[in-house]
Protein backbone atom coordinates (compact mmCIF):
# COMPACT_ATOMS: atom_id res chain seq x y z
CA UNK A 1 0.00 0.00 0.00
CA UNK A 2 1.43 3.25 -1.22
CA UNK A 3 1.83 6.10 1.41
CA UNK A 4 0.45 9.20 0.59
CA UNK A 5 2.42 12.47 0.08
CA UNK A 6 1.62 13.76 3.94
CA UNK A 7 2.44 10.59 5.68
CA UNK A 8 6.39 10.56 3.95
CA UNK A 9 6.52 14.20 4.71
CA UNK A 10 5.60 12.90 8.38
CA UNK A 11 8.42 10.38 8.13
CA UNK A 12 11.00 12.34 7.43
CA UNK A 13 12.29 14.86 10.10
CA UNK A 14 12.26 18.37 9.53
CA UNK A 15 16.46 19.26 9.89
CA UNK A 16 16.80 15.96 6.88
CA UNK A 17 13.53 17.42 5.22
CA UNK A 18 15.22 20.47 4.10
CA UNK A 19 18.49 19.55 4.48
CA UNK A 20 19.90 19.83 0.94
CA UNK A 21 18.10 23.27 0.44
CA UNK A 22 19.89 24.71 3.67
CA UNK A 23 23.51 23.54 2.64
CA UNK A 24 23.11 24.46 -1.04
CA UNK A 25 22.34 28.03 -1.23
CA UNK A 26 24.36 29.24 0.69
CA UNK A 27 27.41 26.66 -1.38
CA UNK A 28 26.21 28.12 -4.41
CA UNK A 29 25.92 32.11 -3.10
CA UNK A 30 29.40 31.40 -1.82
CA UNK A 31 30.75 29.97 -4.95
CA UNK A 32 29.31 32.76 -7.23
CA UNK A 33 30.62 35.64 -4.60
CA UNK A 34 34.08 34.05 -5.11
CA UNK A 35 33.73 33.83 -8.78
CA UNK A 36 32.61 37.40 -8.92
CA UNK A 37 35.67 38.25 -6.87
CA UNK A 38 38.04 36.78 -8.65
CA UNK A 39 36.52 38.37 -11.98
CA UNK A 40 37.07 41.76 -10.38
CA UNK A 41 40.82 41.26 -9.52
CA UNK A 42 41.45 39.71 -13.17
CA UNK A 43 39.74 43.33 -14.33
CA UNK A 44 41.95 45.48 -12.33
CA UNK A 45 45.13 43.18 -11.73
CA UNK A 46 46.21 41.97 -15.28
CA UNK A 47 48.67 43.67 -16.98
CA UNK A 48 48.36 44.82 -20.87
CA UNK A 49 50.20 43.91 -23.56
CA UNK A 50 51.78 46.33 -25.78
CA UNK A 51 50.72 44.60 -28.73
CA UNK A 52 47.22 45.13 -28.20
CA UNK A 53 47.53 48.91 -28.59
CA UNK A 54 49.75 48.40 -31.98
CA UNK A 55 52.76 47.35 -31.47
CA UNK A 56 54.74 46.19 -33.83
CA UNK A 57 58.13 44.33 -33.34
CA UNK A 58 59.71 44.20 -36.66
CA UNK A 59 62.68 45.96 -35.69
CA UNK A 60 61.89 48.94 -37.71
CA UNK A 61 57.77 50.23 -37.09
CA UNK A 62 57.94 53.21 -34.95
CA UNK A 63 56.18 51.98 -31.69
CA UNK A 64 55.89 54.94 -29.55
CA UNK A 65 52.46 55.70 -29.76
CA UNK A 66 51.72 52.07 -29.15
CA UNK A 67 53.75 52.35 -25.97
CA UNK A 68 52.52 55.24 -24.52
CA UNK A 69 48.83 54.55 -25.39
CA UNK A 70 49.27 51.42 -23.39
CA UNK A 71 50.85 53.06 -20.33
CA UNK A 72 47.87 55.54 -20.32
CA UNK A 73 45.61 52.99 -20.53
CA UNK A 74 47.14 50.98 -17.50
CA UNK A 75 47.23 54.62 -15.74
CA UNK A 76 43.62 55.40 -16.20
CA UNK A 77 42.36 51.70 -15.25
CA UNK A 78 44.44 51.61 -11.99
CA UNK A 79 46.56 49.01 -13.63
CA UNK A 80 49.96 48.79 -12.05
CA UNK A 81 51.51 46.93 -15.08
CA UNK A 82 52.13 46.84 -18.45
CA UNK A 83 53.84 44.05 -20.30
CA UNK A 84 56.21 43.83 -23.76
CA UNK A 85 56.44 40.30 -25.53
CA UNK A 86 59.37 39.25 -26.75
CA UNK A 87 60.98 41.17 -30.41
CA UNK A 88 62.48 44.07 -31.67
CA UNK A 89 60.72 47.43 -31.14
CA UNK A 90 61.98 50.39 -32.76
CA UNK A 91 61.14 53.90 -31.62
CA UNK A 92 61.79 57.36 -32.70
CA UNK A 93 59.79 59.28 -29.92
CA UNK A 94 60.06 58.98 -26.13
CA UNK A 95 57.81 57.38 -23.30
CA UNK A 96 56.76 59.07 -20.44
CA UNK A 97 55.64 56.60 -17.51
CA UNK A 98 52.37 57.68 -15.79
CA UNK A 99 52.73 57.45 -12.06
CA UNK A 100 52.65 54.17 -10.49
CA UNK A 101 52.72 51.99 -13.90
CA UNK A 102 55.57 50.02 -14.85
CA UNK A 103 57.10 48.54 -18.43
CA UNK A 104 58.01 44.55 -18.12
CA UNK A 105 60.13 43.07 -20.61
CA UNK A 106 60.98 38.95 -20.67
CA UNK A 107 64.09 38.53 -18.87
CA UNK A 108 64.22 37.96 -15.29
CA UNK A 109 67.98 38.89 -14.97
CA UNK A 110 69.78 41.53 -16.98
CA UNK A 111 70.12 39.44 -20.85
CA UNK A 112 73.96 39.18 -21.88
CA UNK A 113 74.33 41.39 -25.17
CA UNK A 114 70.86 40.66 -26.19
CA UNK A 115 70.80 43.65 -29.03
CA UNK A 116 72.76 42.44 -31.51
CA UNK A 117 73.53 38.33 -32.08
CA UNK A 118 75.71 39.37 -34.66
CA UNK A 119 77.30 42.66 -36.40
CA UNK A 120 75.79 41.24 -39.52
CA UNK A 121 72.08 40.25 -38.42
CA UNK A 122 69.81 42.69 -37.85
CA UNK A 123 66.90 40.09 -37.56
CA UNK A 124 64.76 39.86 -34.49
CA UNK A 125 66.88 38.68 -31.39
CA UNK A 126 65.47 36.57 -28.30
CA UNK A 127 63.90 38.84 -25.47
CA UNK A 128 62.31 42.41 -25.49
CA UNK A 129 64.53 44.79 -27.07
CA UNK A 130 63.97 48.33 -27.15
CA UNK A 131 65.80 50.08 -30.61
CA UNK A 132 65.95 53.64 -30.01
CA UNK A 133 66.25 55.73 -32.89
CA UNK A 134 64.60 59.43 -31.81
CA UNK A 135 66.50 62.59 -30.76
CA UNK A 136 69.95 61.33 -32.26
CA UNK A 137 72.61 64.39 -32.25
CA UNK A 138 70.47 66.17 -28.91
CA UNK A 139 71.76 65.09 -25.70
CA UNK A 140 69.80 67.88 -23.92
CA UNK A 141 66.20 66.24 -25.18
CA UNK A 142 64.40 64.53 -22.30
CA UNK A 143 65.47 60.94 -21.93
CA UNK A 144 64.16 57.89 -24.07
CA UNK A 145 61.88 56.37 -20.76
CA UNK A 146 61.50 58.87 -17.85
CA UNK A 147 60.16 57.40 -14.86
CA UNK A 148 57.97 58.83 -12.34
CA UNK A 149 56.80 57.72 -9.04
CA UNK A 150 56.61 53.64 -8.33
CA UNK A 151 57.46 53.17 -11.71
CA UNK A 152 59.58 50.18 -12.75
CA UNK A 153 61.36 49.51 -15.82
CA UNK A 154 62.46 45.59 -15.87
CA UNK A 155 63.74 42.82 -17.86
CA UNK A 156 64.76 44.88 -21.42
CA UNK A 157 67.67 45.02 -23.64
CA UNK A 158 67.95 49.01 -24.83
CA UNK A 159 69.99 49.35 -27.94
CA UNK A 160 71.35 52.41 -30.38
CA UNK A 161 71.13 50.58 -33.95
CA UNK A 162 72.29 53.72 -35.70
CA UNK A 163 75.45 54.52 -32.95
CA UNK A 164 78.28 53.11 -35.08
CA UNK A 165 81.98 51.91 -33.40
CA UNK A 166 84.07 53.36 -36.31
CA UNK A 167 83.23 56.76 -36.02
CA UNK A 168 86.23 59.09 -34.20
CA UNK A 169 83.37 60.51 -31.41
CA UNK A 170 79.40 58.72 -30.93
CA UNK A 171 76.65 60.07 -32.14
CA UNK A 172 74.60 62.25 -28.82
CA UNK A 173 71.91 61.14 -27.19
CA UNK A 174 69.57 62.47 -24.54
CA UNK A 175 69.92 59.63 -20.99
CA UNK A 176 67.80 56.37 -21.99
CA UNK A 177 66.40 56.61 -18.52
CA UNK A 178 65.52 59.52 -16.32
CA UNK A 179 64.18 58.36 -12.77
CA UNK A 180 62.58 61.31 -10.94
CA UNK A 181 59.31 61.44 -7.81
CA UNK A 182 59.72 58.51 -5.36
CA UNK A 183 61.12 54.68 -5.50
CA UNK A 184 61.78 54.57 -9.32
CA UNK A 185 63.20 51.60 -9.97
CA UNK A 186 65.59 50.10 -13.20
CA UNK A 187 65.88 46.56 -12.53
CA UNK A 188 67.21 43.42 -14.98
CA UNK A 189 68.19 45.49 -17.80
CA UNK A 190 71.05 45.75 -20.43
CA UNK A 191 72.14 49.55 -21.58
CA UNK A 192 73.98 48.31 -24.69
CA UNK A 193 75.63 51.37 -26.28
CA UNK A 194 73.48 54.21 -24.93
CA UNK A 195 75.56 57.86 -24.98
CA UNK A 196 74.27 58.26 -21.18
CA UNK A 197 72.74 56.25 -19.51
CA UNK A 198 71.16 56.51 -16.28
CA UNK A 199 70.20 60.44 -14.85
CA UNK A 200 69.43 58.99 -11.20
CA UNK A 201 68.58 62.89 -10.14
CA UNK A 202 65.85 64.58 -8.15
CA UNK A 203 64.01 61.34 -6.94
CA UNK A 204 64.06 59.59 -3.40
CA UNK A 205 65.10 55.91 -2.65
CA UNK A 206 65.65 55.14 -6.18
CA UNK A 207 66.87 51.77 -6.92
CA UNK A 208 68.72 50.84 -9.50
CA UNK A 209 70.05 46.84 -9.18
CA UNK A 210 71.21 44.15 -12.02
CA UNK A 211 71.95 46.40 -14.78
CA UNK A 212 74.91 46.51 -17.26
CA UNK A 213 76.41 47.72 -20.78
CA UNK A 214 78.21 50.18 -22.19
CA UNK A 215 77.21 53.93 -21.88
CA UNK A 216 79.81 55.50 -23.87
CA UNK A 217 79.95 59.20 -22.21
CA UNK A 218 78.13 58.42 -18.90
CA UNK A 219 76.50 55.60 -17.09
CA UNK A 220 75.10 56.84 -13.95
CA UNK A 221 74.30 60.59 -12.61
CA UNK A 222 73.44 61.15 -9.56
CA UNK A 223 72.45 64.56 -7.66
CA UNK A 224 69.92 66.41 -6.23
CA UNK A 225 68.75 63.44 -3.90
CA UNK A 226 67.72 63.93 -0.50
CA UNK A 227 66.86 60.86 0.75
CA UNK A 228 68.61 57.31 0.66
CA UNK A 229 69.30 55.80 -3.05
CA UNK A 230 70.71 52.52 -4.02
CA UNK A 231 72.54 51.69 -6.77
CA UNK A 232 73.68 47.93 -6.85
CA UNK A 233 75.67 45.10 -8.85
CA UNK A 234 75.84 47.88 -12.11
CA UNK A 235 78.34 46.70 -14.36
CA UNK A 236 79.60 49.02 -17.38
CA UNK A 237 82.29 46.51 -19.66
CA UNK A 238 83.18 46.90 -23.37
CA UNK A 239 80.79 44.53 -24.52
CA UNK A 240 79.54 46.26 -26.91
CA UNK A 241 82.73 47.66 -29.18
CA UNK A 242 86.41 47.58 -27.45
CA UNK A 243 89.46 48.64 -29.43
CA UNK A 244 87.64 50.82 -31.99
CA UNK A 245 87.57 54.61 -32.50
CA UNK A 246 84.64 54.94 -29.91
CA UNK A 247 86.23 53.00 -27.43
CA UNK A 248 89.52 55.72 -27.44
CA UNK A 249 86.75 58.14 -27.66
CA UNK A 250 85.10 57.16 -24.57
CA UNK A 251 88.95 56.75 -22.52
CA UNK A 252 89.43 60.33 -23.50
CA UNK A 253 85.74 61.27 -21.95
CA UNK A 254 83.84 58.93 -20.82
CA UNK A 255 82.73 58.72 -16.74
CA UNK A 256 81.58 55.42 -15.35
CA UNK A 257 79.92 56.87 -12.26
CA UNK A 258 78.74 60.82 -11.61
CA UNK A 259 77.97 61.72 -7.69
CA UNK A 260 76.85 65.21 -7.53
CA UNK A 261 74.77 66.09 -4.29
CA UNK A 262 73.28 63.10 -2.04
CA UNK A 263 72.46 62.01 0.96
CA UNK A 264 74.14 58.52 1.72
CA UNK A 265 73.78 56.62 -1.11
CA UNK A 266 74.41 53.09 -1.16
CA UNK A 267 75.98 51.70 -4.06
CA UNK A 268 77.21 47.97 -3.88
CA UNK A 269 79.27 45.64 -6.50
CA UNK A 270 79.58 48.50 -9.18
CA UNK A 271 82.47 48.02 -11.69
CA UNK A 272 83.34 50.16 -14.63
CA UNK A 273 85.94 49.37 -17.46
CA UNK A 274 87.78 51.63 -19.92
CA UNK A 275 86.22 55.13 -18.75
CA UNK A 276 88.98 58.54 -18.26
CA UNK A 277 86.93 58.93 -14.72
CA UNK A 278 85.59 55.70 -13.29
CA UNK A 279 84.06 57.07 -10.19
CA UNK A 280 83.54 61.15 -10.42
CA UNK A 281 82.63 62.97 -7.38
CA UNK A 282 81.74 66.44 -7.84
CA UNK A 283 80.14 70.24 -6.62
CA UNK A 284 76.83 70.93 -7.92
CA UNK A 285 74.55 74.02 -6.72
CA UNK A 286 72.44 71.20 -4.63
CA UNK A 287 75.96 70.09 -2.86
CA UNK A 288 78.41 67.37 -2.61
CA UNK A 289 78.30 63.96 -2.30
CA UNK A 290 77.64 61.20 0.92
CA UNK A 291 77.44 57.84 0.68
CA UNK A 292 78.60 54.12 1.42
CA UNK A 293 80.44 52.27 -1.26
CA UNK A 294 80.90 48.75 -0.89
CA UNK A 295 82.68 46.65 -3.36
CA UNK A 296 82.99 48.68 -6.16
CA UNK A 297 85.84 48.52 -8.77
CA UNK A 298 87.09 50.44 -12.07
CA UNK A 299 89.76 48.87 -14.09
CA UNK A 300 91.67 50.86 -16.97
CA UNK A 301 90.36 54.28 -16.60
CA UNK A 302 93.11 56.51 -16.46
CA UNK A 303 91.91 57.86 -13.19
CA UNK A 304 89.36 55.38 -11.02
CA UNK A 305 88.25 57.52 -8.47
CA UNK A 306 88.58 61.82 -8.74
CA UNK A 307 87.17 63.78 -6.03
CA UNK A 308 85.85 67.57 -6.69
CA UNK A 309 84.04 67.32 -3.41
CA UNK A 310 82.81 65.58 -0.44
CA UNK A 311 80.72 65.84 2.56
CA UNK A 312 81.80 66.35 5.98
CA UNK A 313 80.15 62.91 6.83
CA UNK A 314 82.45 61.30 4.23
CA UNK A 315 82.60 59.19 1.26
CA UNK A 316 83.37 55.61 2.25
CA UNK A 317 84.75 53.37 0.19
CA UNK A 318 85.26 49.66 1.28
CA UNK A 319 86.73 46.55 -0.58
CA UNK A 320 87.39 48.75 -3.42
CA UNK A 321 89.62 47.71 -6.61
CA UNK A 322 91.38 50.04 -8.44
CA UNK A 323 93.20 49.76 -11.61
CA UNK A 324 94.98 52.56 -13.67
CA UNK A 325 97.52 52.09 -16.92
CA UNK A 326 96.47 54.22 -19.91
CA UNK A 327 96.34 57.63 -20.16
CA UNK A 328 99.22 60.36 -19.78
CA UNK A 329 99.70 59.82 -16.14
CA UNK A 330 97.34 56.84 -15.02
CA UNK A 331 96.33 57.06 -11.25
CA UNK A 332 94.27 55.36 -9.30
CA UNK A 333 93.38 58.16 -7.01
CA UNK A 334 93.23 61.71 -7.05
CA UNK A 335 91.45 64.19 -4.53
CA UNK A 336 91.16 67.88 -6.00
CA UNK A 337 92.27 71.08 -4.33
CA UNK A 338 88.26 71.99 -4.05
CA UNK A 339 87.60 69.03 -1.61
CA UNK A 340 87.07 69.81 2.07
CA UNK A 341 85.33 66.83 2.71
CA UNK A 342 86.43 62.95 4.13
CA UNK A 343 86.97 60.33 2.09
CA UNK A 344 87.74 56.74 3.42
CA UNK A 345 89.38 53.55 2.05
CA UNK A 346 89.00 50.85 3.49
CA UNK A 347 90.53 47.15 2.62
CA UNK A 348 90.85 48.41 -0.87
CA UNK A 349 93.82 47.22 -3.61
CA UNK A 350 95.22 49.67 -6.00
CA UNK A 351 97.30 48.38 -8.72
CA UNK A 352 99.00 49.34 -12.11
CA UNK A 353 100.96 49.50 -13.80
CA UNK A 354 100.22 52.90 -13.12
CA UNK A 355 102.20 56.19 -12.70
CA UNK A 356 100.81 56.81 -8.64
CA UNK A 357 98.42 55.17 -6.79
CA UNK A 358 96.83 58.30 -5.38
CA UNK A 359 97.25 62.31 -5.58
CA UNK A 360 95.58 64.27 -2.97
CA UNK A 361 95.09 67.91 -2.34
CA UNK A 362 92.52 70.35 -0.67
CA UNK A 363 91.62 71.04 2.81
CA UNK A 364 90.04 67.88 3.42
CA UNK A 365 90.82 64.80 5.29
CA UNK A 366 91.74 61.68 3.44
CA UNK A 367 92.35 57.94 5.12
CA UNK A 368 93.53 54.65 3.98
CA UNK A 369 93.51 51.74 6.04
CA UNK A 370 94.04 48.01 5.46
CA UNK A 371 94.91 48.65 1.44
CA UNK A 372 97.14 47.33 -0.91
CA UNK A 373 99.28 49.00 -3.03
CA UNK A 374 101.29 47.44 -5.96
CA UNK A 375 102.53 48.80 -8.85
CA UNK A 376 103.17 52.35 -8.81
CA UNK A 377 106.07 54.06 -10.70
CA UNK A 378 105.85 51.84 -14.18
CA UNK A 379 106.99 55.26 -15.97
CA UNK A 380 110.24 55.26 -16.05
CA UNK A 381 110.49 58.18 -13.36
CA UNK A 382 110.67 57.83 -9.54
CA UNK A 383 107.42 58.76 -8.17
CA UNK A 384 105.83 57.89 -4.61
CA UNK A 385 102.74 55.54 -4.17
CA UNK A 386 101.18 58.66 -2.38
CA UNK A 387 101.61 61.68 -2.87
CA UNK A 388 100.10 64.35 -0.39
CA UNK A 389 99.80 68.42 -1.94
CA UNK A 390 97.50 69.60 1.00
CA UNK A 391 94.93 68.89 3.83
CA UNK A 392 94.55 65.67 6.45
CA UNK A 393 96.00 62.26 5.63
CA UNK A 394 95.72 59.16 7.61
CA UNK A 395 97.65 55.97 6.24
CA UNK A 396 97.27 53.31 9.00
CA UNK A 397 98.03 49.55 8.30
CA UNK A 398 98.15 49.29 5.12
CA UNK A 399 100.70 46.77 2.76
CA UNK A 400 103.16 48.74 0.18
CA UNK A 401 104.49 45.71 -2.36
CA UNK A 402 106.71 47.56 -4.14
CA UNK A 403 110.48 48.27 -3.00
CA UNK A 404 109.90 51.79 -3.94
CA UNK A 405 109.06 55.03 -2.80
CA UNK A 406 106.11 55.14 -0.65
CA UNK A 407 104.87 58.81 0.82
CA UNK A 408 105.78 62.20 -0.31
CA UNK A 409 103.90 64.81 2.48
CA UNK A 410 104.25 68.13 0.45
CA UNK A 411 104.65 71.80 2.35
CA UNK A 412 100.28 72.12 2.40
CA UNK A 413 99.83 69.19 4.42
CA UNK A 414 97.85 70.17 7.32
CA UNK A 415 98.04 67.20 9.38
CA UNK A 416 99.55 63.45 8.62
CA UNK A 417 99.38 60.12 10.14
CA UNK A 418 101.49 57.36 8.89
CA UNK A 419 101.76 54.25 10.97
CA UNK A 420 101.81 50.86 11.56
CA UNK A 421 102.21 49.71 7.74
CA UNK A 422 103.78 47.08 5.73
CA UNK A 423 106.83 48.45 3.60
CA UNK A 424 108.64 46.25 1.45
CA UNK A 425 112.48 47.55 1.27
CA UNK A 426 113.10 50.48 2.95
CA UNK A 427 111.11 53.04 4.27
CA UNK A 428 110.99 55.66 2.13
CA UNK A 429 108.33 58.12 3.63
CA UNK A 430 109.20 61.97 2.56
CA UNK A 431 108.05 64.93 4.74
CA UNK A 432 108.23 67.89 4.37
CA UNK A 433 104.83 69.18 5.42
CA UNK A 434 105.01 71.82 7.99
CA UNK A 435 101.36 70.80 9.86
CA UNK A 436 101.51 68.22 12.40
CA UNK A 437 102.93 65.08 11.18
CA UNK A 438 103.53 61.59 12.96
CA UNK A 439 105.70 58.74 11.04
CA UNK A 440 106.07 55.82 13.04
CA UNK A 441 105.70 52.06 13.83
CA UNK A 442 106.41 50.85 10.14
CA UNK A 443 107.70 47.71 9.47
CA UNK A 444 110.62 47.65 6.33
CA UNK A 445 112.08 44.63 5.53
CA UNK A 446 114.01 43.04 2.38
Amino acid sequence: MSESPSIRNHKRPLSIRFHRNLISIPRILIIFSCFLSYAADSETTDPLNVRDFGAISDGTTDNTSAFQKALDAAAAGKLTEVVVPAGRYSFSGSLRFPKEVSLRGTYDYVPSHAGVRDKSDEKPDYGSVLLVRGDAGNDAASAFIQLQTNCVIQGFCIYYPDQKEDTPEPVKYPYTISMRGNNPAVIDCELLNPYNGIDASQNQRALIRNVHGQPLHIGIYVNDIYDIGRIENVHWNPWWSLNTPVYNWQMEHGIGFLFGRTDWHYVLNTFCFGYHIGYHFVETKSGVTNGNFLGIGADNCQTAVVVEGSAPFGILITNGEFVSFNGPDPTMVRVEKTNTGVVRFSNCAFWGPCNRNAVIDGKGTVGFSDCTFVQWGHRGQEVHAIEALGGSLLIRGCEFREDKAQVWLKEGVQRAVVTDNLIRGEARIKNEARGVVVIEDNAAAP
